[in-house]
């Protein structure tokens, strides 16, 4: 497999020069030029504020972790199956000794004790005054203001390390990330069913305008049986931006469309302060289509809605604070998928900093978690669609530990959604399990979009399942949303199903997805899709065609199909 390529941290060094303390000599780390668009001076602020920063450490040998996950990750490979302990994850990504005597001398230096945050303690967080934060990296912290939103937040255009701690230092962070705000992945639209009183055998008339669970079921082959062995298979939702699950809704949608799971309901985790208000009128539109496809497709395994607060110090929205917790939760609590209906933009992430993220989310993957995320719902324009001269792919889409779900749509034979979130990683090459099949559609394109995206890198997504027209409840009513967030939780369901069934036979679950999606035998567990594009950046986008392709992946999945090349 290609490890090398795929994390590789670029660091700024630049002019070497002395701390203002005269101790060390420094360099130049990370920068930005100027401020990022969307962003403005607010002004100077005390010296005196308190500001946290996380120190992400070298890990000793993440090319080992990669290699670990592929192999047990990979159905032609004898390890296969075999996922690893969190203890036995610690060894690849804990610092060296010589890594943790060096960083913690040079904060010894300025005063500094910092804590450990993540398992392996890889991940140190301090709090100190912004006069010793400007002292210690060489900064000059200001108040920098996200025009759109007005959310203000404290950043530097630039931050020096000691050069003789480069070797030692990933990154420091929140320095130079000027992260808009977290884009939700959510529905497009929400129109009104007309609906008459709730009946336990309602069923729209046809699944091409109104996808509910039955509709749903017929297309991707899911079973209506319930699973049989929820105390070790768990589907983990990721909720941020306070999106509320309302258990009234969910009791609603149950009983209006599977009413033989009447009673099921989901459990709540908080993490960073996380709430779950049950006001009906507080209820979100993305937190309800996330816990109403996983509960009313996949009978019978548990969901935990997993409520991520404002309280966050990793500064993205919770998204590693997230990884950490669930590595910190005993393996018998632990979901075994986890999906995640939110993004950024790849090109508002710092490439260290996406790489960090990677780098978590590898973890979850290596201890035999299936991650997926929405790939985006503005075609190649990014999470949400957004003006822009070159194509834009989605953020942590592009991990390629990550199975990134897009959106089709109709009745079989299905059609790509034109807003499916797709293209190719400017951060991560691509993995070698996808290299035939990228190659292959670049080629088939020729020089079409030449200059737009990146013709090495990692192509986004990997399946496509609904995307428009699901059928939710929301606030006491029906209504249809749309949007590759309906997809994720749908995949999830699934692949709960067949974790399921594996159980049984007495086989591990599924874990990291994508060597065996790409293997011959995943591959043929797929319907291709062959028609529709994925519009964004003043262009038609990128089409589906015959095999792989940056709108719909592989295809859509079938339940049957996945049980049968697994054997079971």
């Amino acid at each position: 497999m290609r490890l090398s390529s795929l994390f590789t941290l670029a660091t700024a060094v630049a002019t070497i020069h002395a701390n203002p303390m005269g101790r060390r000599a420094m360099a130049v780390h990370e920068s930005v030029s100027a401020v990022p668009s969307g962003f403005a001076h607010a002004g100077s602020i005390s010296l005196n504020q308190e500001i946290t920063l996380r120190i992400q450490l070298a890990q000793s040998d993440i090319a080992g972790l990669q290699a670990k996950t592929y192999a047990v990750s990979d159905p032609a490979n004898e390890l296969y199956g075999q996922h690893l302990t969190v203890e036995e994850v610690a060894k690849f990504v804990r610092p060296s000794a010589v890594t943790v005597s060096e960083v913690s001398e040079w904060l010894s230096e300025h005063g500094i004790t910092a804590k450990t945050v993540s398992p392996a303690g890889d991940l140190l967080e301090i709090t100190v005054p912004i006069s010793k934060a400007n002292a210690l990296l060489g900064a000059q912290f200001n108040a920098f203001k996200h025009v759109e939103s007005g959310k203000t937040s404290i950043r530097t255009l630039s931050y020096s390390v000691p050069a003789s701690l480069q070797q030692h230092i990933n990154f420091v962070h929140p320095t130079v990330a000027f992260v808009p705000p977290l884009h939700g992945v959510p529905a497009i639209k929400a129109v009104e069913v007309k609906r008459s009183a709730p009946t336990a055998d309602a069923v729209p008339a046809s699944c091409a305008s109104v996808a509910n669970p039955s509709c749903i079921q017929q297309i991707y082959g899911l079973p209506t049986a319930k699973a049989t062995h929820s105390a070790e298979n768990t589907i983990g939702v990721a909720g941020y931006i306070e999106q509320y699950a309302n258990f009234a809704d969910l009791a609603l949608f149950l009983r209006n469309l599977r009413p033989d799971l009447v009673g099921a309901n989901f459990s709540v985790v908080s993490i960073d302060g996380g709430i779950n208000d049950q006001t009906q009128s507080n209820a979100g539109i993305e937190a309800n289509l996330d816990v109403e496809m996983t509960v009313g497709l996949a009978g019978g395994v548990p969901t935990t809605f997993i409520t991520v607060g404002e309280d966050f110090q990793d500064d993205v929205d919770g998204f590693i604070d997230i990884v950490n917790s669930i590595l910190n939760t005993p393996v018998e609590s632990r979901p075994t998928v986890l999906t995640t209906s939110y993004g950024f933009n790849e090109r508002d992430l710092p490439r260290s900093l996406a790489v960090g993220i990677c780098g978590a989310y590898t973890q979850l993957a290596s201890v035999g978690i299936s991650v997926l995320f929405a790939s985006g719902d503005g075609g190649v324009g990014g999470v949400q669609s957004v003006q822009c001269t070159t194509f834009v792919p989605t953020a942590p889409s592009g991990c390629p530990f990550i199975t990134s779900v897009g959106g089709s749509t109709g009745v079989p034979p299905q059609t790509a959604a034109a807003l499916s979130g797709g293209g190719f990683s400017n951060y991560f090459g691509i993995p070698d399990y996808q290299a035939a099949d990228v190659a292959a559609y670049i080629s088939s394109i020729g020089t079409q979009y030449d200059g737009l995206y990146n013709k090495t890198g990692r192509g986004i997504p990997d399946v496509a399942l609904q995307a428009l027209n699901v059928e939710i409840a929301w606030e006491g009513s029906f209504w249809l949303v749309g949007g590759t967030s309906c997809a994720s939780p749908i995949f999830a369901a699934m692949i709960a199903l067949v974790n399921d069934r594996l159980i049984a036979a007495g086989k591990p679950v599924l874990g990291f997805l994508n060597p065996f999606l790409y293997s011959p035998a995943g591959r043929a567990t797929f319907t291709d899709v062959t028609s529709g594009n994925n519009p964004g950046c003043n262009t038609n986008g990128f089409s589906a065609s015959a095999g792989w392709d940056p709108v719909t992946g592989l295809g859509t999945p079938n339940f049957d199909l996945l049980l049968s090349a697994l054997g079971v």
